[in-house]
Formats: C-alpha cells, structure tokens, sequence
C-alpha cells in the first residue's frame, strides 16, 4: 500500500505531536517522524507542513546559531496550535475507531 495518501491526511497532526514534546528545526521534526515509524516522510512534506502550520498561526519560530553551519530556524507550538492538536486528535481516534470496526468486521 502507497502511504504517502495515508501521511498526506496525518501529517499536521504528526508535526504538531512531535512540536508539542519540544520545540525542533525542520530536519529534526523529519527524523522525530522517521524513527516514530513514518519511514516515507518526505523532507519537503515536513517543511511545507511547518509553513504552512506557522502561517495558520499554530506555531512560533525562533532562530538559533549554529557552530556546524546556517543559523537554525527552530519552530514551537503555541496555544491555537495546542487546541488544533487536541481536536485534531479525537477526530483521530474516532477515525481509526471506525476504521478498525470496518477491517475486524
């Protein structure tokens, strides 16, 4: 199965899971994701994700040098973002709740 429509539909409420444990730059918000198991995540799905989420008003930024190269853009979440985190995910659970009683049917 092609999981690249599944990620598609998730993502924002991957991101924001992995902003809500700590604040991350765009390279380590894709890792945090590939060793939860989203192996497939791509690098600009990340980071179209994080604009996008900033853009919405979800997130804050914040830069911070680096000794090993560019300055990094770190993101955080912020209160909306926390709110969009929990309803996004009961609509999770109720999904997966009902998708799970149609597979074990």
């Amino acid at each position: 199965m092609d999981t690249s429509q599944l990620l598609k539909g998730v993502l924002d409420l991957a991101v924001l899971a992995v902003l809500d444990r700590a604040d991350g730059y765009g390279y380590e918000v894709v890792r945090a994701l590939r060793s939860a198991g989203l192996e497939e995540v791509g690098d600009a799905s990340v980071y179209g994700t994080l604009r996008r989420l900033y853009g919405a008003g979800l997130l804050t930024s914040y830069v911070v040098p680096s000794e090993e190269g560019p300055h990094r853009k770190y993101y955080a979440i912020n209160e909306p973002g926390r709110a969009r985190l929990k309803e996004t995910t009961i609509r999770w659970r109720e999904f997966a709740t009902t998708m799970e009683g149609l597979v074990n049917a």
